[in-house]
């Protein structure tokens, strides 16, 4: 049967995050995990395996035999510095590279951390993870004079990490307004807004952030992108997406390229769940 396609706001949406909390899924497993996804019906919705730099020192033994060539996206929470590490570790394997993920280190500003890029920088995307503290606007500002993309934390182990809605939407405000694409990170774990209830955090949704997006390329107030960040009516988030047209999840895509999910068959269901997407994408991986 062939797989049903997706709306052309859910393709490649979702990271594939495993091994990052709190799924902390073992290197094997990831790599077997997302090989099913890529051949399971709902394919189309998976982006690339993300790994942390470190871990691609176990991954040679994995890659043996005939599969298809590896999609990574490769975090560097050491900054810059960590990139010649990285590219000559993949060098000579089976992996599609597909993005760097590069974190600001500690007090370090815009212009040094481009400079430091650019003596390492080779053609593959890079997101920069922009610092929550004062140097995240000077950041956005500076990405918009390079091909790089922003990468926001949403979220955490603890409750500090996840940014209010109206700190995240100034964020994706400027990110929109400069003509900066960003991918976001941690603690999205449902479509819409809602709260933990075994922590008691207050999570941001993916489909919020979709939203959030569209809002800001339709030059809403900051506040209003606030507001649909902080919505947690999930028919109404649905029907906003679902009202989305070509053009319109097109554009709201380019700008909120993707997020990190350490289980890809949770957004999933919940897409299934709201309508968004057919069930017979679920496939019996769901």
């Amino acid at each position: 049967m062939t797989a049903p396609a997706l709306p052309a706001f859910a393709a490649g949406l979702c990271d594939d995050a495993a091994m990052f909390p709190p799924g902390l899924m073992p290197l094997p497993d990831a790599v077997a995990a997302h090989r099913l996804h890529r051949t399971a019906s709902y394919a189309e919705l998976v982006g690339p395996l993300v790994l942390a730099a470190p871990a691609l020192d176990a991954l040679a033994p994995l890659l043996a035999g005939d599969a298809p060539p590896l999609d990574l996206s490769v975090t560097a929470p050491g900054g810059p510095a960590q990139i010649p590490g990285v590219l000559s570790a993949v060098a000579g394997l089976p992996i599609d590279l597909r993005a760097l993920e590069v974190a600001v280190p500690t007090g370090m500003g815009a212009a040094d951390f481009l400079a430091a890029l650019d003596r390492v920088h080779q053609d593959v995307p890079v997101f920069v993870e922009v610092p929550r503290d004062g140097r995240g606007p000077g950041f956005v500002a500076a990405l918009a004079r390079t091909s790089h993309r922003a990468k926001f934390r949403t979220g955490g182990v603890t409750a500090d990490l996840y940014p209010d809605p109206a700190e995240l939407a100034a964020a994706i405000t400027a990110a929109v307004d400069a003509g900066v694409a960003f991918k976001a990170t941690a603690g999205l774990h449902h479509a819409v807004r809602g709260t933990d209830p075994e922590t008691g955090f207050d999570q941001h949704g993916f489909l919020n952030l979709l939203l959030a997006a569209d809002t800001a390329l339709r030059h809403r107030p900051t506040a209003e992108v606030a507001r649909t960040l902080a919505d947690r009516d999930a028919a109404a988030v649905a029907a906003r997406v679902a009202a989305l047209d070509g053009a319109g999840a097109a554009a709201a895509r380019a700008a909120f390229v993707s997020f990190g999910t350490c289980s890809v068959t949770d957004p999933l269901t919940e897409l299934v769940g709201l309508g968004l997407i057919p069930a017979t994408a679920g496939g019996e991986d769901a």
